[in-house]
């Protein structure tokens, strides 16, 4: 098992369900085990849209390394992410980032582990 992970190592692959958004997995339950969280970076470029969803079983912190975009989180008033702000998304809550105007980063980590 890893203790220290260089996010400049591994692979980008595409995001399962959002066009031309990229994912490099950090930690997964696969590697570390089944208690474990996930950690993945997310790339989405200007003008990409990561469709409404869900995570049922796990709840979603995106901490934004860079860029600009919007997201909406059900029950919220629809926001405006950027650098620094770090986002809590409830399991079983639908949530999207659309209207990409600044290439985003993201830090994500899912609690428990997805992938």
């Amino acid at each position: 098992m890893k203790i220290v992970i260089n996010t400049e190592e591994g692979e980008w692959s595409p995001h399962p369900t959002a066009k031309n958004v990229l994912i490099k997995s950090l930690i997964t339950k696969k590697e570390f085990g089944e208690d474990s969280i996930s950690i993945l970076l997310v790339k989405i470029p200007k003008g990409a849209v990561v469709p409404e969803h869900i995570h049922e079983e796990s709840e979603d912190i995106l901490y934004i390394l860079s860029g600009h975009a919007k997201m909406f989180i059900e029950g919220l008033k629809k926001f405006e992410i950027e650098k620094g702000m770090l986002i809590r998304v409830p399991r079983g809550i639908k949530h999207s980032i659309y209207d990409v105007t600044e290439d985003l980063l993201i830090y994500d980590v899912f609690s428990p582990g997805t992938i």
